[in-house]
């Protein structure tokens, strides 16, 4: 095991973590979940990745840790697996720890400038990538009942850090911060003012690193400065979401109070009439948390076929499945309605951006999604479409007037510009 300073019982806040020095260019990302932490080592001299990984189920007799050094070694060669009980999220960490050590790269590494931490939820409080402290982790666990399935888990990733390296920054990065910039207009629900204030009740948006990355990624691929573009960003993963960034801003965004609305979603329903729930719970006699489930897990696609794959899908709808095709279209029925809505909102688009696992993979989506639009300046080139590539890339004709881009995301990577950005200013 890597050798780890002393530590106390509960962690300090680190507002007495030492100065960074010119010679620590590395950050640690976390990004931990209830029963999984997700790790990155990143070097911000050039943003090269010295490691990565993945524990899963944390807690169990099962866990698994799979790490792979990315330091000029082949990824599938070098990658090593361990599995075996990993009581929580501290054992967790130490054991991560031993695995940069065996690669030279221990937390105990002086070239270790911070930890950057992933955070759901920030509220409207949080608009900046923010060094923890006491006060400010106290502030994160008051916005945990607006995200109890996300706070507490990224709280416990911040807590443990903080065991292992209490002399370190710690820096949360926060999925809400860049939603932040949405105007009233577009943030408040149009209920009692002060029932929603009273209650922290307005769209907050969610994915808002990777729609930050995303819409200056999209910018730089058309040779123009982030401030110059008008970008439609749309995160297809399991959880989706669409964004509409003018000048670099978010001026809206599809998610709201929680991850539950806007677009259809591998299990969420997306957009829903409000008066679904009080049906269900007067005409089918369900409770809050079966609703709540019901949104959340059983639907969206999985509701609608049995398949929340969207390369199962495909594959259904290719071999003539009337359910998987009826699902698929009421996906991108529901992606049309937002890219419309959101040309409508910015006036001026300059690209449309698809990212994540659906949106930089799924070719069909992306050439559904846009079919249609050659009114609005949109369209597709089926063989630019079809081609699979790691990098930021256009789809569209040269003779649009609006470019599609396929741009993949990198939450890590602004993590850790972000943390780093902080820490040495």
């Amino acid at each position: 095991m890597t050798a780890v300073p002393a530590t106390p019982s509960a962690a300090p806040a680190t507002e007495s973590a030492a100065p960074v020095t010119a010679d620590a260019t590395r950050i640690l990302v976390l990004n931990s979940g209830s029963s999984s932490v997700k790790y990155q080592l990143l070097d911000m001299r050039d943003g090269s990745r010295l490691a990565a990984g993945l524990v899963e189920r944390i807690g169990e007799a099962t866990s698994r840790l799979v790490h792979t050094p990315l330091t000029g070694q082949d990824g599938d060669a070098a990658k090593r697996e361990r599995t075996g009980p990993i009581a929580d999220h501290e054992a967790a960490l130490k054991a991560v720890a031993e695995e940069l050590a065996q690669d030279g790269l221990g937390l105990d590494s002086p070239e270790l400038a911070a930890i950057g931490h992933r955070v759901v939820h920030g509220g409207l409080k949080f608009t900046e990538p923010t060094v923890i402290t006491g006060e400010v982790l106290a502030e994160i666990e008051r916005l945990v009942p607006v995200a109890p399935l996300h706070n507490p888990a990224n709280i416990t990733g911040i807590r443990t850090a903080q065991t292992l390296r209490p002399d370190l920054p710690q820096v949360a990065v926060f999925d809400t911060a860049f939603h932040t910039t949405m105007p009233e207009s577009a943030a408040r629900y149009a209920i009692d003012i002060e029932t929603a204030d009273a209650h922290r009740i307005r769209r907050y948006g969610f994915h808002g690193t990777s729609h930050a990355y995303v819409s200056r990624e999209t910018a730089k691929l058309l040779g123009k400065d982030p401030s110059e573009v008008n970008v439609i960003v749309l995160h297809l993963g399991n959880g989706a979401s669409a964004s509409a960034v003018r000048a670099g801003r978010c001026v809206d965004t599809s998610m709201g109070l929680t991850p539950l609305e806007g677009l259809v979603m591998g299990t969420r329903s997306g957009d829903i009439d409000p008066a679904v729930v009080f049906h269900l719970e007067r005409v089918a006699g369900m409770s809050t948390d079966e609703i709540d489930a019901l949104l959340n897990k059983k639907s969206g696609l999985v509701g609608l076929c049995g398949d929340n794959d969207m390369r199962e899908i495909r594959r259904r709808v290719d071999e003539g499945d009337q359910q998987a095709l009826l699902a698929f279209e009421i996906y991108i029925h529901r992606l049309k309605k937002y890219i419309g809505a959101y040309y409508a909102v910015l006036g001026r688009v300059d690209a449309v951006a698809f990212t994540a696992g659906v949106g930089e993979n799924a070719a069909p989506v992306r050439e559904a999604a846009i079919a249609g639009l050659a009114e609005l300046g949109l369209a597709v080139d089926a063989d630019l479409n079809a081609v699979r590539a790691d990098e930021a890339r256009l789809i569209s004709p040269e003779y649009a007037r609006v470019a599609v881009a396929v741009v993949p995301t990198d939450e890590e990577l602004e993590i850790a510009r972000q943390t780093y950005a902080l820490v040495t200013t």
